[in-house]
């Protein structure tokens, strides 16, 4: 197996030092496998998890011809090209109650949305334009053979998968399973993913913070996170700063989960220890990322025994933990639940409102406010942009996001903003 270190270093543009997001994603991404394991679930339970297998349909979708609108079935044979066409109305279709007869020359039956076409219809001419009176109906010129039919199968056909493995079961796709008759789905099991924050001055809720000591909201964070993704959270608490404790800690997380994340402890400080815990227990590159906040974070993977589990070291500062998820863990750990496609963020140009300093070289996540002015969208921050004001997270439903290249913006200049809804 290609180490993680061959993998990253054959990149032109690799820098432990100041790695580009894009290209730090991009890795990641690369590194990383779906996992194994397979359960059987009912369809109301699968909500929320990744196809392993495909769904075959086992039947043609419509399942018969019908009627796309409310109408009248008739002939096309018998419409006039030029003229109107008056037809002897037989009956009504109804959705669920087919009519019984075929339809001759000349005639035409009342048809419902969804009902099947009585034999010998091929055309279903909508209410709104016709003119009724006792039993006829009369056509205006213009309409056509085959109008306003679904045909049998235009759907889905018997035997064509209708949803492939990898995909992520939403309300519609369980609509679509259950249309198909299918009460049972092959899911990839749950991600595991144990948490953990580091740091002497962290304390649990349901204490008092003494001076110069907080309270840990990272994992708290982090627990909303990871349940939105619907994986399994492992929450190991909060570990101080000691190297057996962090040790003891690390081996016990590699040997219950998939994937390992902390946070706190990756800088360069002296009491960081879970850098070089993590080096000591498994490959693990550590970069700088050239981004603002979550400069200094960790991806690798670490082992205890014969278990091993992929790494994620985050940065402390609560805004920074949040940036850094979403931008590089995220993704990551769709792709490990089976996701074919992760995807991104959604994203879209906005004009903003306010100026924003900016240096070059690096990319920079701004907490910021999208809304809709006089047709147009326009985006503004949250204000004050340190790492360490989870506020502004409460606050915001985009990132502004500033590119390497970009410097300095004006109030009036578009900028790029990722679209936080559905993802926080």
């Amino acid at each position: 197996m290609t180490s993680l270190s061959q993998q990253f270093t054959c990149h032109d543009a690799y820098d432990p030092n100041a790695l580009p997001v894009a290209l730090g994603r991009q890795l990641i991404l690369d590194a990383v496998a779906p996992i194994e394991g397979v359960e059987h679930l009912p369809l109301r339970e699968a909500l929320g998890r990744v196809l392993a297998e495909a769904v075959v349909s086992p039947i043609d979708v419509p399942a018969h011809d019908n009627s796309a609108m409310d109408g009248y079935g008739l002939r096309g044979a018998d419409l006039h090209n030029d003229s109107p066409t008056t037809l002897q109305v037989i009956g009504s279709a109804y959705a669920g109650r087919p009519f019984p007869r075929a339809v001759g020359p000349g005639e035409a039956v009342r048809i419902m949305t969804g009902a099947p076409l009585p034999a010998g219809v091929d055309t279903v001419v909508m209410q709104e334009i016709v003119a009724s009176l006792d039993d006829q109906v009369t056509i205006p010129a213009g309409q056509h053979t085959g109008q306003n039919v679904r045909k049998a199968g235009e759907d889905l056909r018997a035997g064509v998968p209708a949803l492939a493995a990898g995909k992520l079961l939403r309300p519609a796709e369980l609509g679509l399973i259950a249309s198909l008759g299918i009460s049972e789905v092959s899911v990839r099991r749950r991600l595991r993913v144990a948490i953990f924050s580091t740091g002497d001055e962290l304390v649990p809720l349901g204490t008092i913070a003494r001076e110069g000591e907080i309270f840990d909201s990272n994992r708290y964070t982090l627990f909303g996170m990871l349940t939105r993704l619907g994986v399994e959270v492992i929450d190991l608490g909060v570990v101080r700063d000691d190297p057996l404790a962090l040790e003891g800690c690390f081996r016990e997380a590699a040997s219950i989960a998939d994937v390992v994340i902390t946070s706190g402890g990756v800088s360069v400080g002296e009491a960081d220890f879970t850098r070089s815990m993590m080096d000591k227990l498994g490959e693990v590159l550590f970069w700088k990322i050239a981004m603002k906040p979550g400069r200094p974070m960790a991806f690798g993977r670490i082992g205890a025994g014969g278990d091993a589990a992929w790494l994620f070291g985050l940065p402390g500062n609560p805004v920074a933990v949040m940036v850094t998820f979403y931008q590089f863990a995220r993704p990551a750990l769709l792709r490990l639940a089976g996701v074919e496609t992760p995807g991104e963020a959604p994203e879209l140009r906005a004009l903003c409102t306010v100026s924003i300093r900016k240096g070059r070289g690096r990319t920079e996540f701004l907490r910021g406010v999208l809304y809709a002015e006089d047709g147009e969208w326009k985006v503004r921050t949250t204000g004050a942009q340190g790492s360490g004001i989870l506020r502004s997270m409460t606050d915001a439903n985009c990132f502004i996001v500033l590119g390497p290249e970009q410097g300095d913006v004006a109030a009036g200049d578009d900028v790029t903003v990722q679209i936080l809804d559905g993802l926080v």
